[in-house]
């Protein structure tokens, strides 16, 4: 591994994917170890038009012994090549070579006994779906997913047949531009040039998102489906999201407070048929990244984070102790 443009600790290694009908993929594993060497393991999967960049969070993990690895996907963040449509996929599963190699890295280069998968928002929809298709084969010990991405944050109209429409399109003109609801506003309630106090590179995350593509648009309804069709995880769960969404169109201070991109209640709906040990915890204050909430609510985030590692995935030979659930938390 070289060292990152983070700089050190960060390390990152390229995956070579070969290419498809733009040239050349590639995807980047980045690794921040702990102080100590390290049996356990978190990998961090990121939301769509986004990286990885929240080094708090590998903070968090490598205090407590855990080495952490980020995955900025194919086509997104430090694996964007010149060549490439932006976040374009047609496919979730096109992402799956980038797990397993990443997976096979962590535990039989790195000699990782014990994973925990983290994934955000679009990264959160497509780790549950990897996740279950890898089910029995022990590559994954826990799932902690933040505001994952299981329905689209729309009226239902555009649901129906403007969507369907939209899917007609995918098939003829995959890389055709979709008119969407710009992000702008969680954009600037992230970002220290605008309303945040985050930094981080504009040319990966831009305030008001990569512009979505007809082929990444069947590709997520697609991978929602299937999701909503129930699966059969065969590890425990933390589905964590904001407790409220943010509705207005105009900028107000409540971005900072609010889910300002996806609907809670679709997160809450459709996480119980995740399999067998899932358990939900609703953030009040929360935003669409919870990482990246107010400094109290983050806080909490972590604490709540911590609380549900020591008790669903303990170092491997603990045996799980009962924990009894914490206010608003339930256990499906």
């Amino acid at each position: 591994m070289e060292i990152d443009v983070l700089g050190e600790p960060y390390e990152r290694h390229t995956i070579d994917l070969g290419r498809d009908d733009e040239g050349p993929v590639v995807a980047t594993l980045i690794r921040r170890r702990a102080e100590q060497p390290a049996r356990r393991a978190v990998l961090y999967v990121h939301g769509f038009n986004d990286y990885f960049f929240q080094t708090h969070l590998a903070d968090f993990f490598a205090e407590r012994g855990w080495d952490f690895y980020a995955l900025d996907l194919r086509k997104y963040g430090r694996s964007l090549l010149p060549h490439q449509t932006p976040n374009f996929t047609r496919s979730l599963t096109d992402y799956y070579p980038e797990l397993d190699e990443s997976a096979r890295i962590i535990r039989s280069v790195d000699g990782h006994d014990q994973l925990l998968v983290a994934g955000h928002s679009t990264g959160g929809l497509l780790t549950s779906l990897w996740a279950h298709s890898r089910q029995g084969q022990g590559l994954v010990d826990g799932l902690f997913l933040n505001s994952p991405f299981f329905d689209f944050n729309v009226p239902w109209f555009v649901k129906g047949p403007l969507m369907t429409a939209v899917l007609g399109l995918s098939r003829r003109s995959p890389y055709r531009r979709v008119p969407t609801a710009e992000l702008g506003l969680y954009g600037q309630s992230l970002h220290t040039d605008h309303r945040g106090e985050w930094t981080y590179d504009l040319a990966w995350k831009p305030v008001t998102s990569f512009p979505v593509t007809a082929g990444w648009l069947r590709a997520i309804r697609h991978g929602q489906q299937r999701l909503r069709a129930g699966l059969d995880i065969d590890v425990p769960i933390l589905v964590a999201c904001s407790a409220r969404t943010f509705r207005g169109k105009a900028w107000h201070d409540d971005v900072r407070i609010t889910d300002a991109v996806l609907d809670v209640e679709h997160i809450v709906r459709w996480a119980p048929g995740l399999g067998p040990r899932v358990t939900i915890r609703r953030f009040d204050g929360g935003v669409h990244d919870l990482t990246l909430s107010g400094q109290d609510v983050r806080a909490e985030v972590f604490r709540e984070l911590g609380r549900w590692v020591d008790a669903f995935v303990p170092p491997p030979g603990t045996p799980e102790i009962e924990v009894p659930p914490a206010p608003e938390e339930s256990v499906a």
